[in-house]
């Protein structure tokens, strides 16, 4: 225990700490005008913060009959609470003219500049190894974007996005010299790490490229699968087109061991037989589509690709919601039992599904949307679905 320090934590959220005790902050703690107060005095300890600036920061656009005196208000409530804490009775929180210090009497450890201080010497270091090493403690630093709750205020907002800047440059150059040194076993930790720390950031590749280079096949087949169907269910779309890309350039390094052909035919198979439409994840989805729109060259069956999707009483999407999120549940078990074992199915977005029905006629699509319905509707459900149906035509063009 680090006695006499206060610690000061401001990636991924708010703490300050004196001997142990939690004074202000904390994942699920309400903010307050002492949090607002601390936050700017200690980040801005050296050069201090303006009497304009702490009157915005706390009082904003609210009515204040005399703001002055609020302000004195709010600093005198905070001396206090900084004594009842155990701190020792200095003068926290200094004026020169119109600026307010913290006082130097005492020591601050704060996460920001510790993460500030490792990206320093990381671009100091000749040596690629030691180079390495500070990017990496970085890295770990780096516990999450800064300031997170006040995110709608200006200066944490550009502050946050200036660490979010520093610390993607670190992860890159990171992974360059691991990938330089072939430690693929801490590229996949770091990989794992960021992901977490900041996700919908196409930082799965890292993980990726690691898995590959290790010959973890099966985990990085996994991986791919997960990722595609983390897009699709957290933001309602694929990932981007760079990340795409790479994880399907990665994908192609995925040899097999040799085997058997009967060993490699029931790797193929299903682990069990599955009733109803095939339910599949949207690469597979994607790749079943591809390969049929080909073979529409010689077969000449009548394929077509309809959208079912989810909509209010007024035929509207609907949005967000648990609601949602059971009638979602209900459409695909419904879409499931309502197609042919050899048509394909996947979730496309919240509340829709895309249905590849091979071999059959426009007609016979209304004959499956009918089916669909007559699963899904239930009593005087208000809720229903609107069909979309595209026939799949192949292009002879090269």
């Amino acid at each position: 225990m680090d006695k006499g320090i206060l610690k000061v934590q401001m990636f991924g959220s708010f703490s300050l700490i004196w001997n142990g005790m939690q004074i202000a902050g904390g994942p699920k703690a309400r903010e307050s005008q002492f949090a607002y107060l601390m936050q700017l005095l200690l980040h801005y300890r050296e050069k201090g913060v303006s009497r304009n600036c702490l009157e915005e920061a706390l009082f904003g656009e609210r009515e204040v009959g005399n703001v002055h005196h609020s302000l004195r208000s709010v600093l005198y409530n905070a001396r206090k609470k900084l004594r009842k804490a155990g701190l020792p009775e200095v003068d926290y929180i200094q004026q020169k003219h119109d600026i307010f210090y913290w006082t130097e009497k005492i020591a601050v450890e704060e996460d920001t500049r510790e993460f500030e201080a490792l990206c320093q010497k990381a671009e100091e270091m000749e040596d690629s190894k030691e180079r390495l090493e500070c990017l990496i403690d970085a890295c770990y630093c780096y516990r999450g974007d800064f300031l997170p709750q006040q995110a709608g205020v200006i200066w944490a907002a550009q502050e946050a996005r200036r660490y979010q800047g520093m610390f993607f440059s670190c992860v890159e150059e990171a992974v360059i010299l691991l990938r330089i040194q072939e430690d693929w076993s801490r590229m996949k930790e770091l990989g794992v790490y960021v992901c977490h720390i900041s996700p919908f950031a196409d930082w799965e590749v890292i993980t990726m490229e690691a898995l590959v280079s290790m010959g973890w096949m099966s985990e990085a087949r996994k991986l791919y699968d997960d990722t595609m169907e983390l897009y699709m269910q957290e933001q309602g779309c694929r990932p981007s087109k760079k990340l795409m890309e790479l994880l399907d350039r990665l994908g192609s390094q995925m040899d097999h061991r040799y085997a058997m052909l009967d060993a490699i035919q029931s790797e193929l198979s299903e682990e069990e037989t599955q009733q109803g439409g095939y339910l599949c994840s949207w690469p597979v989805f994607q790749g079943i589509y591809q390969y049929t729109k080909r073979m529409l060259e010689r077969s000449g069956q009548s394929v077509y690709l309809m959208l079912c999707t989810i909509v209010d009483s007024k035929g509207n999407p609907m949005e967000e919601g648990p609601l949602l999120e059971e009638l979602s549940e209900r459409l695909e078990a419904s879409v499931c039992d309502a197609i042919r074992h050899g048509d394909a199915v996947t979730k496309y977005g919240k509340g829709q599904y895309l249905i590849l029905l091979v071999n059959t006629t426009r007609e016979n699509c209304r004959v499956v949307q009918k089916r669909i319905n007559y699963r899904f509707l239930v009593g005087r459900q208000r809720t229903g679905i609107k069909y979309y149906v595209n026939s799949v035509i192949c292009s002879t063009d090269r």
